[in-house]
């Protein structure tokens, strides 16, 4: 019997959240049978695990700025038809040399709004295909309040004309879907909640009384200031003596790097790298973590149980991290601390604050990566 086939789109324009994300339901989907093509559209990221499936890089796309409203080719220049249409045939060509049974496009329709240059011709391509691929969306739980009329509207409407299942990467009884999208209701007999994606090691118990503090930024290109504040923090806090260790992210600008780097070499206490392979393994055994509030990483420390103050990115538009860290805030699972509040003993205070309330007991389903390729496959099967 030949193994199904699954078409992964996925579009990271500013961190590498939305990528790593793919990746674990691309392992899932991998190790479940499938086999997985994940057409990336953003720039190649080194040291991501897609297990077994089939890496394909479109020509890539970036961010200009933190608002997503300005979009540049990989050599920094404004995108413009031409462009557009080269890769739009290029996605295409892929898509259907590969012939689907399932096609998964991760944020769109919910967002990812600049690419309907390609991605509303995919579906329709999906449309005209007999046998046609079931269609599905990859969305996490919050998404970014849109703030235009007749938006989420014509979301809906997109949803219902051309998509079979969207999977919500997250719990119902944490945050339902409605909470961010308000025409939940209108698409609810295509809602499945998945349950959180996240994939960490099974690592055995460490001992977090001797671990160092773990200041992290995610892929970094908007990491600078938390990295700068922790390192202002640091002598007012009653962890001073512990070893700080910074991970700047991949992403951080040089310039910010060479900064961060001539701060650090000023304190033989702080360690300052770019990037970690083990970053989980870290995780797991430090004393506390401060780091930014992306989906990825937050599901780590809840994993992992690791004592953590959050500080989410909040700049433009953006609220999802900031919804997320508040709700779980307030069931005791993080502390959050808004990035209007990094003055060094306020930093400080609150990052000891949760270094002494220890590990939380907080448990939500972590499972979402494989239930995401369970209900996938079993749909694509039966029809």
């Amino acid at each position: 019997m030949a193994r199904p086939r699954v078409a992964l789109h996925v579009q990271h324009l500013l961190g590498i959240g939305h990528l790593r994300r793919a990746a674990a339901l691309a392992r899932a989907l991998s190790a479940q049978g499938a086999e997985v093509l994940v057409l990336s559209g953003g720039v190649p990221v080194p040291g991501i695990d897609f297990g077994g499936a089939t890496l394909h890089q479109l020509p890539a796309a970036v961010t200009a700025d933190t608002d997503f409203s300005h979009l540049l080719d990989s050599e920094g220049r404004p995108i413009d038809d031409d462009w557009k249409a080269m890769r739009r045939s290029h996605l295409l060509q892929a898509v259907a040399a590969f012939r689907p049974d399932i096609l998964l496009i991760e944020m769109f329709p919910f967002g990812r709004r600049p690419f309907r240059f390609e991605l509303l011709p995919l579906l329709d391509w999906a449309r005209a295909q007999n046998p046609r691929p079931l269609v599905a969306s990859s969305v996490r739980d919050i998404l970014v309040e849109k703030g235009k009329p007749g938006r989420a509207a014509e979301i809906a409407q997109l949803v219902k004309d051309c998509f079979d299942l969207v999977l919500v990467h997250g719990d119902a009884d944490l945050v339902p879907f409605g909470r961010t999208f308000p025409e939940a209701a209108a698409i609810a007999d295509r809602l499945v909640y998945t349950g959180y994606v996240v994939q960490v090691p099974d690592l055995p118990p460490r001992d977090r009384t001797k671990g160092d503090v773990l200041v992290s930024a995610g892929g970094g290109a908007v990491g600078a200031p938390l990295l700068h504040a922790a390192l202002a923090a640091r002598a007012y806090s009653g962890l001073r003596d512990r070893p700080w260790r910074l991970i700047a992210g991949q992403n951080l600008p040089a310039a910010d790097y060479a900064a961060l780097a001539a701060a650090a070499a000023l304190d033989p206490g702080v360690v300052l790298e770019r990037h970690r392979t083990d970053f989980t393994e870290l995780l797991a055994s430090c004393h506390v973590s401060l780091s930014q509030g992306g989906y990825n990483t937050v599901m780590e420390i809840l994993a992992l149980q690791t004592p953590a103050l959050v500080v989410p990115f909040a700049e433009g538009a953006e609220s999802e991290q900031t919804l997320r860290a508040t709700i779980l805030a307030e069931r005791g699972a993080l502390d959050c601390l808004g990035a209007d509040a990094l003055a060094p003993r306020e930093l400080a205070a609150r990052l000891d604050h949760r270094a002494r309330l220890g590990s939380p007991a907080f448990k939500v389903a972590m499972n979402g990566a494989e239930r995401s390729a369970e209900i996938l496959l079993e749909r694509a099967a039966h029809g």
